[in-house]
C-alpha cells in the first residue's frame, strides 16, 4: 500500500514541466528588466565599464605603466653596470589605446552591440537571482539533508561566477588589449578595431574566466555524488596542470607573462578542489561511522 501511494506522489515529465514553468517565468523576467536597465544605462555599461580596459587610467593599465617603469630603471642600471643590451622601451608595458581607433562597420552595428551588451549584463547581473530561482524548482524534491548541504549554494556559485568575472574584466581583458594593440608588424599599418571585435574580446574574456572559477564547486558537486575523489584529482594532477595549461594559453595573449598571471590562479582552485573533495570524504566517513555504531 505505501509503494502505491508512494507512485500515485511522483510527478510526472508533464507536472514536473509545469513547476518549472513559473520559475523560468520569473528568471528570465529578471533578466529582461536588469537588461532594460543595463539598456537605459549606456554610458556607464559601454563608456565606462567595457571602454574602461583601453583606458590609460584604468587601474590595470596604472600597474602595468608603473611595472614598465620600474623595468626601464633596473634595466639601465643593469646596461651601465654590467653591460648588458636589456631593452628599456616601456611602451610594451602601456595601453596603446592611442594607436588603434575603435570603429564600427555596419548601419545597424552600434544598435545590435547595444541590444547584445544589454542581454549579457542581464544574464551576468540576474544571475544570482536566476539560480535561486532553480534552486527553489529543485527542494521539494530534496531530503533534509540535501537541503542542508545546498544550503549556501546560491551564494557559493554567485561568489565564484563574479570572482572570476572580475579576474577577467581586471586582469585578462587589459593583458589581451594591451598585447593586440602594441603589437605591430609594420609602422605602415594603422588598426583601425571593428567595436564587435573589441566589446567581443572583453566580454568573451570575462565571461569564459567567471566559468573557469567554478571549478571548486563542481568538483565540491562531483564528489558528493561519489563521480570524483581527492586521490582521483591528486593522481591525474600533472594532467589538471597541462590542461589548465592548454586553456590558459587559450584565453590570453601568447606572452609568457600572461600565461603565467592565468594558470596560477587556476592551478590554485585546483588545489582548492582537492582539499574540498578530502573534506568532504572525511565527513562522509564521519557520517558513515556515526551511523553504524
Amino acid at each position: 500500500m505505501k509503494h502505491a501511494e508512494q507512485e500515485s506522489s511522483e510527478m510526472t515529465f508533464f507536472e514536473h514541466l509545469d513547476a518549472l514553468r513559473p520559475h523560468l517565468v520569473r528568471g528570465a523576467l529578471a533578466i529582461v528588466i536588469v537588461g532594460i536597465a543595463a539598456f537605459l544605462c549606456k554610458h556607464l555599461i559601454i563608456d565606462t565599464v567595457l571602454f574602461g580596459p583601453k583606458s590609460a587610467d584604468f587601474p590595470t593599465n596604472r600597474m602595468l605603466s608603473w611595472i614598465g617603469a620600474e623595468w626601464a630603471h633596473l634595466a639601465a642600471w643593469l646596461n651601465a653596470t654590467f653591460g648588458t643590451a636589456f631593452d628599456t622601451d616601456v611602451a610594451a608595458f602601456q595601453i596603446a589605446s592611442d594607436r588603434f581607433q575603435v570603429i564600427n562597420t555596419s548601419l545597424a552595428g552600434q544598435f545590435n552591440l547595444h541590444m547584445k551588451i544589454s542581454l549579457m549584463a542581464g544574464i551576468a547581473l540576474a544571475m544570482p537571482y536566476v539560480l535561486w530561482e532553480f534552486w527553489r524548482f529543485v527542494r521539494p524534491a530534496l531530503t533534509p539533508r540535501e537541503i542542508a548541504g545546498t544550503r549556501w549554494f546560491v551564494a557559493s556559485v554567485s561568489l565564484c561566477f563574479f570572482a572570476g568575472l572580475l579576474f577577467g574584466y581586471f586582469i585578462m581583458a587589459p593583458l589581451s588589449i594591451n598585447f593586440f594593440a602594441n603589437y605591430q608588424v609594420s609602422s605602415e599599418i594603422t588598426n583601425m578595431i571593428d567595436i564587435g571585435d573589441y566589446l567581443s574580446t572583453v566580454i568573451l574574456v570575462s565571461m569564459a574566466c567567471a566559468f573557469l572559477f567554478e571549478l571548486p564547486l563542481l568538483i565540491y558537486f562531483l564528489t558528493r555524488m561519489g563521480l570524483v575523489s581527492a586521490a582521483f584529482l591528486k593522481r591525474y594532477r600533472r594532467h589538471a596542470f597541462v590542461v589548465l595549461l592548454i586553456i590558459s594559453a587559450i584565453i590570453t595573449p601568447p606572452d609568457i607573462f600572461s600565461l603565467i598571471l592565468v594558470v596560477a590562479p587556476l592551478y590554485g582552485l585546483y588545489e582548492l578542489s582537492i582539499r574540498l573533495a578530502a573534506r568532504i570524504e572525511r565527513r562522509r566517513l564521519r557520517e558513515e561511522t556515526a551511523g553504524t555504531a
